[in-house]
């Protein structure tokens, strides 16, 4: 079941959209450069391959940044398409579609080259965006509600090649939390499990066929938000994956509304151009 906007959300008072005009955007490039310079990049490289291609840094945004994300992130409240799949998922979530349009600051951070060029030192892989008609591209998720959560899963990826997940923290006034399984897919190590609260400013990085995770449910009169980048290694799906790709998307995320108005677009399109 799927239910749009957030009029039943009463954010808490220290993150209600702010009146004020937001200030100018940051440089996403600057920004991120200013931070990795700071970071012995080997050495987490080293972290991400021992701990099965998985990376958290409590402390990676600059504060401009995280601040343009968390307002970026009220401002969508009434865009949320909210979904519940009983016994897996409940929360709400914003495509890259209404992203592009409303928060394009967000676009420009995913596509930063500082950015990619440091996650491929990380990975060891040459990094791609995901397709333009890709909804989880870049997409936030808002825990507002009591319950809200999501239950274990990996981030499967429907491509010929791998698809690495960047989440960063945006918003967090809650107790939820980020649990995973470390080393699932590889019989020689053992599970470890892990567990960690995510603050605005965060990063997580890792593969998303091979880490196993959730995020426990919000208690009543909280609210979290986050954000997640998807990169590809090859950007081709075969139809049948894409087919299955899309419907997943439409029912646990964003509506079919929206992950399919950009193929209705590109069909209109395509008519126009012919004779």
């Amino acid at each position: 079941m799927s239910t749009h906007a957030e009029d039943d959300v009463v954010a808490p008072a220290s993150i209600q959209p702010s009146s004020m005009a937001a200030q100018a955007a940051p440089n996403a490039d600057r920004a991120v450069a200013g931070k990795t310079r700071e970071l012995d990049t080997p050495r987490l490289r080293k972290d991400f391959a021992d701990q099965g291609a998985f990376l958290y840094l409590e402390d990676f945004l600059a504060p401009e940044v995280t601040a343009q994300l968390a307002h970026s992130a009220r401002s969508l409240l009434d865009e949320v398409n909210r979904n519940y799949l009983p016994g897996h998922k409940q929360g709400g979530s914003v495509s890259r579609h209404t992203i592009d349009t409303l928060a394009p600051f967000i676009a420009e951070l995913y596509r930063s080259k500082e950015l990619i060029g440091w996650l491929e030192q990380l990975s060891g892989d040459k990094l791609q965006v995901s397709p333009a008609d890709d909804p989880h591209a870049y997409a936030l998720y808002y825990y507002t509600r009591p319950g809200d959560h999501i239950g274990w899963h990996y981030d499967t990826s429907y491509y010929d090649g791998r698809r690495y997940t960047l989440l960063l923290g945006v918003i967090d006034d809650s107790s939820c939390r980020l649990e995973y399984e470390l080393h699932t897919r590889n019989p020689d190590v053992p599970d470890q499990p892990g567990s960690v609260q995510y603050p605005p400013g965060s990063l997580v990085f890792f593969d998303g066929d091979k880490l196993r995770h959730r995020i426990t449910p919000a208690g009543a009169n909280e609210m979290r938000v986050s954000l997640t980048f998807e990169y590809v290694t090859d950007p081709n799906m075969r139809p049948w994956r894409r087919f299955i790709s899309n419907m997943k998307d439409a029912i646990a995320y964003f509506g079919f509304r929206q992950v399919f108005r950009q193929m209705t677009s590109r069909g209109k399109t395509a008519g126009k151009g012919r004779a």
